[in-house]
């Protein structure tokens, strides 16, 4: 299953947009991909509208590159879409845009899923990339996105090694990883009035199991979710069960209709 043959080009944004009711916004991390929500997107869409704006990640000017920018574009993308009360999804880096978006917009954001979120704390993927033209060495900083490090197909790796052997990407990539490091929401999270549902994989090693705890401490309005057995980005790892919890918690939070996936 892919989706990337129907990403729409309009002007400055490309995007996928499927099904349709309450809006959905996905934002993807820092080698984030539509396939990384291919599940999510199957599932929700048939009931909801999700959208799945792509984030220039690679293609912002680099003395811009940072997550408030990101933020600013997912602005602009909102304001292009005439979108409001719509729910912020995002994994890892995505997550970070999707605070830093709604700390200046509450008015808009009707709800917010973080899962392996930053903002707090992360242990990088690396600083620096002194062995970049080794894929096996590539391939074990990737498994440590997972508990099952079999999930580092040849596909990601692939996908990572191109990226990381491109200068522009990785230039773009140092500086993205450094602005998360800096833009820390600790004394915002307070601020936040936004329901807010936290899925979090118990063995994630980049964003540990503490940082899931001290976002729930902080964001008075928000419920917590593990997964077993499940690294930093859950609805890849275990797809079902981050759907059907996203699923109860939308039902049991706002009433709405449990989607039917088939």
């Amino acid at each position: 299953m892919s989706f990337e043959s129907e990403v729409i080009t309009e002007g400055k944004f490309s995007y996928l947009e499927k099904g349709e009711g309450h809006p959905i916004i996905l934002l993807h991390g820092l080698f984030g991909a539509l396939s990384n929500f291919n599940d999510v997107i199957d599932y929700f869409s048939k009931k909801y509208k999700v959208i799945v704006p792509l984030m220039p990640v690679y293609t912002l000017p680099i003395i811009k590159t940072s997550v408030k920018n990101l933020a600013k574009f997912i602005e602009e993308f909102v304001e292009f879409k005439n979108l409001n009360q719509f729910t912020l999804l995002g994994n890892s880096l995505g997550g970070h845009v999707a605070l830093v978006y709604t700390l200046k917009n509450m008015d808009k954001v009707h709800s917010m899923v973080l899962t392996g979120s930053s903002g707090l704390y992360e242990n990088a993927f690396g600083g620096s990339f002194p062995r970049r033209e080794d894929k096996e060495y590539l391939r074990k900083k990737i498994a440590l996105t997972f508990y099952d490090p079999n999930l580092a197909t040849d596909e990601l790796v692939d996908e990572c090694y191109n990226v990381v052997n491109d200068r522009g990407k990785l230039v773009r990539i140092l500086a993205l990883a450094k602005s998360a490091i800096r833009h820390n929401l600790r004394n915002d999270l307070e601020k936040f009035t936004t329901p807010t549902c936290l899925i979090w994989g118990k063995n994630d090693t980049i964003t540990p199991p503490e940082v899931a705890e001290e976002f729930h401490e902080k964001l008075k309005n928000s419920d917590l979710y593990w997964i077993d057995n499940c690294g930093h980005a859950p609805m890849m790892e275990h797809p079902e069960e981050f759907n059907r919890i996203l699923d109860q918690w939308f039902h049991k939070k706002f009433g709405f209709e449990l989607v039917n996936p088939n």
